[in-house]
């Protein structure tokens, strides 16, 4: 049985194995032969809303044949003290697997070590394994004419700008130690990366390819894409105030590109919000590819499924 709780959690050649399905399962989705989840009922457990997560991984998990069931904290007895112990030991005699989506990592973590069933991490405050793995879908498109070879990353140089110690940016460190990317993290220095990523790379041997730099101008220098997130995520709001003045002047605008390359792409995971971490041009430019990013998350995470199925494994 196994888990996707973080970037590392397949071997190199699944990796590259769950990539070339990705690109496959997308080239023949008007097709749709693939029914990995055949006769399957997976559970999708939300502490926190979503748009792109939900709908990407109910659809995609009836295009492979099996059946989503939809769970919140609120309307589940979690809501109301039940421990996660009981809780997945219950739903792994009920389901084939369990997509999460939470805040404290530690909770998913818990969930996994009591299931029986694979366990998928849809996000959580540390980490966005699925988003990354859809990006890095994204850019190889952009870069490799769709060549599902990681090779395609290696010595590009990817800018995060904003809150550089949120998950899209630990997953971009840790996505960058195992693909070869660079990372270069510009925010405020109160936003630097935290203890927690740093030591999961040396936990697992990993080389860091990131540097930080506070310097905006200096951030996006010969930078292939240019990368930020919302500066108040959900469970920040009482922050709102303070982050946004600090993350003020790292804000993704026309300016920001003048020094990276010519065709550098612009990334956000979204939502997105025009006059906050990016300007409304641009949302609008021809470098900005935000719809491919949110449509691979249903080929990739379809890819992930497959690879995580009972019956493949």
């Amino acid at each position: 049985m196994r888990n996707f709780l973080q970037e590392n959690d397949f071997q190199k050649e699944e990796v590259v194995q769950i990539f070339a399905n990705a690109f496959d399962l997308k080239n023949t989705r008007a097709q749709r032969p693939t029914k990995d989840l055949a006769g399957q009922s997976w559970g999708m457990l939300f502490y926190k809303q979503s748009t792109r997560t939900r709908v990407s991984f109910e659809v995609g998990i009836r295009e492979l044949g099996g059946n989503p069931l939809i769970l919140d904290q609120s309307s589940t007895q979690i809501g109301r003290g039940e421990s996660i112990e009981d809780t997945a030991k219950v739903l792994s005699r009920f389901l084939d697997g369990l997509i999460i989506r939470t805040h404290g990592h530690e909770l998913i973590e818990e969930f996994a070590r009591h299931t029986s069933i694979p366990v998928v991490n849809a996000l959580t405050d540390f980490l966005h394994p699925c988003q990354i793995y859809a990006d890095c879908m994204t850019l190889l498109e952009k870069w490799s004419e769709g060549n599902t070879s990681l090779e395609g990353l290696k010595g590009k140089k990817l800018a995060f700008f904003g809150d550089t110690s949120c998950n899209m940016a630990n997953s971009w460190i840790l996505a960058g130690a195992l693909f070869g990317l660079e990372i270069s993290l510009c925010g405020p220095e109160s936003f630097k990366p935290g203890k927690e990523i740093q030591q999961l790379l040396q936990d697992n041997n990993l080389s860091p390819t990131w540097n930080f730099n506070p310097d905006p101008d200096a951030g996006a220098l010969g930078a292939d894409a240019v990368y930020t997130d919302v500066w108040v995520s959900m469970g920040c709001e009482e922050e709102s105030q303070g982050r946004l003045q600090a993350m003020q002047p790292y804000q993704v605008k026309d300016s920001t590109f003048e020094s990276a390359r010519q065709d550098c792409l612009f990334m956000h995971c979204m939502p997105a919000h025009p006059g906050e971490e990016v300007s409304q041009s641009v949302l609008d430019s021809q470098r900005a590819i935000l719809f491919d990013q949110a449509e691979n998350r249903l080929h990739m995470q379809k890819a992930i499924l497959s690879a995580l199925s009972p019956h493949n494994s």
